[in-house]
């Protein structure tokens, strides 16, 4: 009869620890809560629509890229909803080549002209990938407040179609300072990171040949709490 009872206490444990753990995508309500206060808000940072805005680059003696648009879109992604029935285009996805002149431990960057600022506190940031079932590893480069860059790991590519990799953007240290910091709280009106492109690491085992790697519909959730509360009459440190 102890026997019995322990065993129940043993598994009663184990599926409580099972549902407490995190499985999947990360929860944007549970990322750097630093108050009960959040709006969060699913925005589009940008959906490769634009000729020409992101370039790729690449060592000369590790090879040669080629990026440019191509019409489709994943099946599997859902529109945002209070963008339905603004006739937003979408039309595009993004498509890189890679011709690879030696094999090693080559990297190559998908980069916009300009850095892409994200309103609010970033929680998390989703794309679409094809990844073409290679080995290789994608990260996202970002910039914080103070302009300190960071890059963060997304996922491997090793999957067939399309697949959505999201990431959980650190919170910052207590001390406003360390970390991936978002926000100064002597300065209400500034806060925010901008996403400064894409790096892929490729594995030295399938560096050869062509490769070709697709993004789609690049989105961040983000907390709006303190921009939509923000006081009318405050000044802004501009000047």
């Amino acid at each position: 009869m102890k026997r019995s009872i322990f065993v129940f206490i043993l598994l009663a444990s184990a599926a409580l620890v099972f549902a407490q753990t995190e499985v999947g995508a990360p929860n944007p309500e549970k990322v750097g809560v630093e108050s009960a206060q959040q709006k969060l808000k699913e925005v589009s940072v940008d959906k490769f629509e634009q000729a020409g805005f992101w370039i790729s680059k690449m060592s000369s003696d590790e090879g040669f890229t080629t990026t440019r648009l191509f019409e489709g879109s994943p099946a599997g992604k859902t529109p945002i909803a209070e963008e339905k029935d603004l006739n937003i285009p979408d039309k595009y996805v993004l498509g890189t080549r890679v011709d690879f002149l030696r094999r090693g431990f080559n990297t190559f960057t998908i980069l916009p002209l300009r850095p892409i600022p994200i309103e609010g506190i970033t929680k998390t940031i989703s794309v679409w990938v094809v990844g073409r079932n290679y080995n290789h590893t994608l990260k996202i480069m970002i910039q914080d407040f103070f302009g300190r860059e960071y890059e963060l790991y997304m996922g491997k590519l090793n999957f067939q179609g399309w697949n959505k990799l999201t990431v959980a953007i650190p919170p910052q240290a207590p001390d406003g300072r360390n970390g991936i910091v978002q926000r100064d709280y002597h300065y209400n009106s500034q806060m925010g990171i901008k996403v400064t492109g894409f790096k892929v690491e490729c594995d030295p085992m399938e560096s050869y040949g062509s490769y070709y790697f697709y993004l789609d519909d690049l989105r961040a959730v983000t907390d709006l709490f303190a921009e939509e509360n923000r006081d009318p009459d405050d000044m802004v440190d501009s000047w």
